[in-house]
């Protein structure tokens, strides 16, 4: 089954590609030039009770928890070779429909999320529980971990496939069954991921997608057949998410909004203190939980930090996200470039604008959500901006006194994400990444993570884990399985609750 351009116009579910039961569809808008570009299905509420059906009988039949861990391995890495082999196309549609640089979607986000999948199909068959043991005379105790069963999805618009796959990779790796909503703004590669997943030979019900708005997540989130959500998304998004599954009980892994702090001593690198701020702060148009957008910098080495990072700021270049000369594309839609506008404009008469703080115009894109590169600095603690999530291209750059004043400030927000630490010596480092109250801690760096490592937030930032071991932990039931060794007929316990002592 050959992907091509025209491979967005279902969605998975059963097994079968398939129209909305209702006939909706959504037009999508280009991020680049304000156009419309593709027609997706809209799901809806009926879609989604058929969706859990769907997830709910192939997890009861066991046709997907009950094949082996070996077979569960090979279909995901079928799924990861398909991904690679369809790389250059998965790429162009996510650039295209994120408006993200291509360099980023093709030589970074594409290559890590095949990557998190080849970790999770290996995952698949090193799940682990307690050695048995007889802890009790007489009796031996096993604890099995077994998959949850149905599982709800709700995955952002910043990063689609990356982390849907970050997503499904765990879930479906400890044997659960899948339904997956893509952001409504950014399902194309999604979308292609189901046709993919088909093409894998994943059983029929395993992993259903439904994209559409705030019916399908309410319908998810409240259907008494799923067992866990998890959402990536914002903050607020995160409390609603909460309040409605706590109908059911069912359990909430959620990664959620972040304010990352990066912090630079006087003793650090400055170069590669700035270089690491420019690239924490603009990643992906400044769209990024983790984004550096709290500079703090030692005040003995604050100027010499800013007028080496404002140089480098200055040569972003915006534009096309086609080209691979781009570093820095459009905000994802109409609705976004308004948040991020509205939010910086409360920094104005507080702080100093060093530069940005306006749209940005780009040549034959006129209409197009672009952003500058923007840069303030002089602003009080409290300054919304400092410790709001603006979720776009907007860095405050602020001086502290020392390490109290520096970890000081880095905690003070709701959020606890991500954050960095910039110094030359290791005790410093030690310290300061184990006072951050952060999921999260670089050391020199900002941003690189790896699949074998979990990544997940403190605070307001959420609970649960992406990535690793941890993250198959957070879709299993731990269960305790106690046997009789003995083969007496009559315990020696009975007589306290029936009959005498003997």
């Amino acid at each position: 089954m050959a992907l091509t351009t025209t491979t967005t116009d279902r969605m998975l579910i059963d097994g079968e590609l398939v129209e909305p039961a209702e006939g909706g569809t959504r037009t999508l808008i280009n991020p680049a030039t304000g156009a419309e570009a593709d027609t997706v299905p809209e799901g809806s509420a009926a879609d989604v009770r058929r969706a859990v059906a769907a997830a709910k009988a192939a997890f009861e039949d066991g046709r997907w928890s009950r094949i082996g861990p070996s077979a569960r391995a090979a279909a995901l890495y079928k799924l990861a070779d398909l991904l690679e082999e369809h790389l250059d196309e998965l790429a162009a549609t996510e650039s295209r429909n994120v408006g993200k640089p291509i360099k980023l979607a093709h030589d970074s986000d594409l290559p890590f999320a095949i990557d998190c999948l080849r970790f999770f199909a290996g995952a698949a068959r090193t799940l682990e529980g307690k050695a048995a043991g007889e802890y009790v005379p007489g009796y031996a105790s096993v604890i099995r971990r077994e998959p949850l069963g149905v599982v709800g999805q709700l995955a952002p618009w910043n990063y689609p496939l990356m982390m849907a796959i970050w997503k499904i990779g765990p879930a479906l790796a400890a044997g659960n069954t899948v339904v997956l909503k893509p952001a409504p703004e950014t399902p194309l590669t999604t979308l292609m991921l189901g046709r993919l997943a088909l093409e894998a030979g994943l059983p029929a019900g395993v992993l259903n997608i439904v994209p559409g708005g705030d019916e399908v997540g309410v319908a998810l989130v409240e259907h008494p057949d799923v067992r866990l959500i998890s959402l990536t998304g914002a903050t607020e998004t995160g409390k609603a998410v909460m309040r409605a599954a706590s109908a059911s009980l069912k359990r909430v892994h959620m990664e959620l909004g972040g304010k990352a702090p990066f912090v630079v001593f006087n003793d650090a690198d400055l170069e590669a203190a700035a270089q690491g701020a420019v690239c924490g702060g603009f990643v992906n148009t400044g769209q990024d939980c983790t984004a550096a957008t709290r500079v703090y910098v030692q005040r003995d080495s604050y100027d010499a930090f800013l007028k080496r990072y404002l140089e480098l700021v200055g040569q972003i270049r915006l534009g096309d996200p086609s080209s691979d000369k781009t570093d820095m594309g459009p905000l994802v839609s109409s609705a976004q470039l308004k948040r991020v506008e509205a939010l910086v404009k409360t920094a104005k008469g507080k702080g100093t604008f060093r530069t940005g703080g306006e749209r940005a115009k780009v040549a034959g894109m006129e209409k197009g959500f672009f952003y500058q590169p923007t840069v303030i600095t002089d602003l009080p603690d409290d300054a919304e901006v400092v410790n709001e999530e603006i979720f776009g291209p907007a860095v405050v750059v602020l001086p502290f006194d020392d390490e109290a004043d520096a970890i000081a400030k880095a905690n003070s927000v709701r959020y606890g994400l991500a954050g960095s630490v910039w110094t030359s010596n290791v005790q410093r480092a030690m310290r300061v990444s184990g006072a951050l109250e952060f999921g999260t801690v670089w050391v020199n760096d900002h941003l690189p993570l790896t699949a074998e490592m979990p990544h997940g937030g403190f605070k307001q930032s959420g609970f649960g884990k992406d990535m690793s071991l941890y993250a198959i932990d957070d879709y299993t039931e731990v269960k305790h399985v106690m046997l009789d060794t003995t083969g007496d007929q009559r315990k020696g316990w009975h007589y306290t609750i029936f009959g005498d002592a003997e």
